[in-house]
């Protein structure tokens, strides 16, 4: 007679198997609605930009305005490509990163390489930050060369549908293209006040005034009249429009990581644990903030819409979540 083999341990159901239906039906809608809404506020970038190179150019050259708008789009390309080629390698050494290692490694790896297979892209590098604090983000020029960072305070407090659920939304960033994509955006968004304020300082100065001819006169002050404004207006409506592209990318990166998980309950947990952690990420700081799964520069205060923030309120992004799967949200 055969000895019996060891005992079973039963594996509890998820509550998302009773809403699959509802997840299938949401998440595409989702998904859809928060990648349009990025091209949109990123397309009024790089109209803003291209307003301000063409007022620049008309000032000194009116008949030559349209190169204006050429140039400064190819000039936002090219320093984007320059700031995604060499970002990752500084993002990592500012946030003192390491490689993973032992009982770190394993873990995050398992959950990762579960998540990247999910996802449909090469296993990312894993690294860890040694701090208490709870908090990740991920990094790389495209999925061949991702990178998911965490702080081994969030290995140490979730549990591993918590872990499973960041690691997603971090993955989500990876397979969406949103480093490449945030880092491109930054940039066109960070030339526009430097050329608003090379405009005015234009304008203050006599730019444009010496012409050839009347009609050239009159097209240069036109031009220097509507370069005030938008030297005026421009930086602020590109700081507005690159924050709203940060919290739709933020939105699109959870409803995906509910996606891959098929248990959006895993983040919206994780979430709820990030927010209520009172300690601070001493290695944060403002150029590598909108990068995290939640700001750690500031104290989250979830009844302000800032529009100036990077992140959407997080009571917002358990809602989300939790709408998923037919349940309210519990983040109070």
């Amino acid at each position: 007679m055969s000895s019996p083999g060891p005992p079973q341990r039963s594996t509890p159901q998820r509550p998302e198997l009773n809403f699959g239906r509802t997840l299938r039906r949401t998440l595409p809608d989702q998904i859809k609605r928060n990648r349009r809404g990025s091209l949109i506020y990123a397309g009024l970038l790089v109209i803003l930009l291209s307003a301000l190179g063409t007022t620049l150019v008309g000032m000194y050259a009116p008949q030559h305005w349209v190169w204006g708008a050429a140039g400064s789009v190819v000039l936002g390309i090219l320093a984007a490509l320059i700031a995604t080629q060499a970002g990752p390698g500084l993002i990592l050494a500012v946030s003192q990163a390491r490689p993973a290692e032992g009982l770190q490694r394993q873990v995050l790896e398992n959950v990762t390489e579960e998540m990247a297979i999910a996802a449909g892209i090469p296993m990312p590098q894993v690294y860890v930050i040694d701090d208490s604090a709870l908090n990740a983000f991920a990094t790389g020029r495209d999925p061949k060369s991702g990178v998911v960072v965490v702080t081994s305070g969030l290995l140490d407090r979730l549990d591993r549908d918590e872990l499973q659920g960041v690691v997603a939304h971090e993955i989500a960033h990876i397979r969406n293209y949103d480093i490449r994509f945030m880092a491109t955006i930054g940039i066109v968004a960070g030339l526009i006040p430097l050329l608003a304020d090379f405009m005015l300082r234009s304008v203050f100065w006599g730019g444009g005034r010496r012409r050839s001819s009347d009609s050239n006169n009159q097209a240069a002050l036109v031009f220097m009249a509507v370069g005030l404004v938008l030297a005026i207006l421009a930086p602020i409506f590109a700081k507005l429009l690159e924050m709203a592209v940060s919290r739709q990318r933020e939105y699109l990166a959870d409803a995906t990581a509910a996606d891959l998980t098929r248990y959006p309950e895993g983040l919206a947990r994780a979430l709820e644990k990030i927010a209520m952690d009172s300690e601070p990420l001493e290695v944060a700081n403002r150029a590598t903030a909108h990068l995290y799964i939640i700001d750690p520069l500031r104290k989250l205060d979830e009844s302000s819409r800032n529009l100036f923030s990077t992140h959407p309120p997080l009571r917002d992004r358990v809602r989300r979540l939790r709408n998923l799967m037919g349940s309210p949200s519990d983040l109070v």
